[in-house]
């Protein structure tokens, strides 16, 4: 039988048990919710019709009045149409007797008083009549109910113990055969591809069986075509990591070494002992650059490591090792990779990229101070030439020395920034610091500039806070920042504008900025433009700086524990600031 069908016919059982227990608990409450109506319906109404008889009696003086023997006689016409038990009848009758009799005797006081006491005496028998049959039906009734509570007690108690035998011995049906496939999946997944279920009906697990078993065959099958092949690609792997020239080792994720070559081996100076499998912290005791690595560095990092007596420099990258889930795999998707199976190193021997570095640091920086001295002499000459007391020059000659004048000026910014950079690089910057007044700063800054300003006509504007805290830094250095800021802000504003220079108060801090109203800076170059040798694309005009004096700028704000920044947005001008701390 298929394994619908059983569960079609088990549930059909289900539905049939709940289904007759119901039945039978509604039948009989419907008996019992009967039987109280029976109660209800006329033995209370005879005993009220009475209180309302007695009512009128009470409340009314002999003789009776028009509309008191009108009263009396609605209740006892109602009285008589609901006759309901033996022996009621012939009591209600002498009730109308009684009653006839009243209303006969309007005048002999004492014929009303004994046809009234009459009334009282048969109203009293009717309550007593109606008040038995109400206990009587109440017994039987009582009986009823406990003789349903017997039934429905019986046939919950039966229904239980159908339901609960079913539940027992009902799933067996369908766990044993998943017990059983559950099993032959826990033996595949411990590479057992000898497992096999076998079941003998003829349903869907028999189907699940046979798939299971012909999968089995296909992995025992792959795995003994296959293992060979992955032996040789492992060592084929192996010998490609061990051939290479730069360091690599891998742990696991029991922290133990997973892999590591001959060139890792020379780094941590490790010799020829065996070191796949070793646990970290073991290796770590014997090689502090090891224990470095693994402890304190970081991806990106570049390590000075002494190598065979030798000072070496390299660069850090890893990786982690992450393989599948076998619990995230899905038949329509590939395999999600979240289990993360251990950790890759790799030193990157940059040793030789360093040593160029140094050594055009070095040149930049011998160039740029040999050339300072004649570029001086070059503009002393100019200006000796300038000077009418060695001779007049024409107009034409005066143009010239203004052009040689202006680019001398250039070259000698432009020595002077490549020596500034030279020391950056080499981490010689000089710094003095001492507590200054920012606006000392920026009297000093507008003051190199203001002449340059005047010949464009371009307005300097300072606005500052009252009173400014005083700050650490190097003055010199701070305002040659400052007045790379104005230089650019004069060589992209339009003649007849406003460079507007501020100093403000902030947190532990003094904000710089010079804000311009020149053309602004697209978003996608603002990143970098204090990268060295950077310059925003022009449209051929303005185009005469060299890309260092922000790097530069860069470098002495952060060197004096600052910040530096720029504000700008197309058609809006730019605001370049920096920040340095309070004293």
């Amino acid at each position: 039988m298929k394994v619908k069908n059983k569960l079609w016919l088990g549930f059909g059982f289900l539905f049939v048990i709940v289904l007759l227990f119901g039945t039978v608990c509604l039948y009989y409450l419907n008996k019992v919710a009967d039987s109280s109506k029976l109660i209800l319906k006329d033995n209370y109404i005879s005993l009220n019709y009475c209180r309302e008889m007695r009512s009128v009696l009470d409340n009314s003086i002999p003789p009776l009045t028009k509309t008191a023997t009108e009263r009396f006689n609605t209740q006892l016409k109602k009285e008589e149409a609901n006759i309901t038990e033996p022996g009621e009848e012939q009591v209600v009758a002498n009730i109308r007797s009684a009653f006839v009799a009243l209303q006969k005797n309007n005048n002999d006081q004492n014929a009303i008083q004994q046809d009234i006491m009459k009334i009282r005496q048969y109203i009293q028998a009717v309550e007593v009549i109606n008040m038995r049959a109400i206990t009587r039906k109440n017994d039987s009734v009582q009986q009823y109910i406990d003789h349903s509570v017997f039934i429905l007690g019986f046939t919950a108690t039966l229904t239980f113990l159908l339901l609960f035998s079913f539940s027992i011995n009902f799933p067996g049906f369908i766990l044993k055969p998943i017990n059983s496939l559950l099993s032959g999946i826990r033996a595949i997944s411990e590479k057992d591809y000898q497992a096999r279920i076998r079941f003998n009906k003829n349903d869907e697990f028999a189907e699940v069986a046979t798939a299971f078993n012909n999968m089995a065959g296909q992995l025992s099958e792959w795995e003994n075509s296959n293992l060979s092949t992955i032996r040789s690609e492992k060592l084929r792997i192996e010998a490609i990591i061990e051939q290479m020239h730069d360091a690599i080792f891998g742990i696991n994720e029991k922290h133990e070494i997973l892999f590591i070559n001959s060139a890792a081996k020379e780094v941590f100076n490790l010799g020829t002992a065996k070191i796949i499998g070793r646990p970290v912290i073991e290796i770590a005791k014997s090689s502090p650059a090891f224990k470095l690595i693994i402890e304190k560095a970081k991806a990106g990092e570049t390590l000075n490591i002494s190598v065979n007596g030798k000072d070496a420099h390299f660069e850090l990258e890893t990786s982690e090792i992450n393989v599948p889930k076998i619990t995230d795999y899905r038949p329509d998707e590939l395999p999600v990779v979240k289990k993360q199976a251990g950790k890759v190193y790799i030193l990157k021997n940059v040793t030789e990229f360093r040593e160029r570095d140094e050594a055009k640091t070095n040149f930049i920086a011998t160039i740029s101070h040999e050339l300072k001295t004649p570029i001086s002499s070059i503009k002393m000459s100019v200006k000796l030439m300038n000077d009418e007391r060695i001779g007049n020059i024409n107009a034409e000659q005066r143009d010239l020395m203004a052009n040689i004048n202006e680019d001398s000026d250039r070259l000698l910014k432009l020595t002077t920034e490549l020596l500034e950079l030279a020391r950056v690089e080499t981490g010689n910057i000089q710094l003095n610091f001492v507590h200054a007044d920012p606006a000392q700063i920026i009297d000093y800054a507008i003051s190199s500039v203001s002449f340059q300003a005047a010949q464009k006509n371009v307005t300097l504007e300072i606005i500052k806070d009252g009173i400014l805290p005083i700050v650490n830094a190097d003055v010199e250095k701070t305002a040659w920042v400052l007045i790379n800021f104005l230089s650019n802000g004069l060589r992209y504003s339009d003649a007849g504008s406003k460079i507007i220079i501020s100093a403000a108060n902030k947190i532990n801090k003094v904000e710089f900025a010079v804000k311009d109203t020149g053309k602004g800076i697209d978003q996608q170059y603002q990143q970098r433009l204090f990268d060295r040798y950077f310059q925003v694309p022009a449209d051929g005009q303005n185009n005469a700086g060299t890309g260092l004096g922000l790097a530069i700028s860069k470098d002495f704000i952060e060197a004096q524990n600052g910040e530096i920044g720029v504000i700008s947005e197309p058609g809006n001008g730019s605001t370049f600031y920096f920040t340095l701390p309070v004293a």
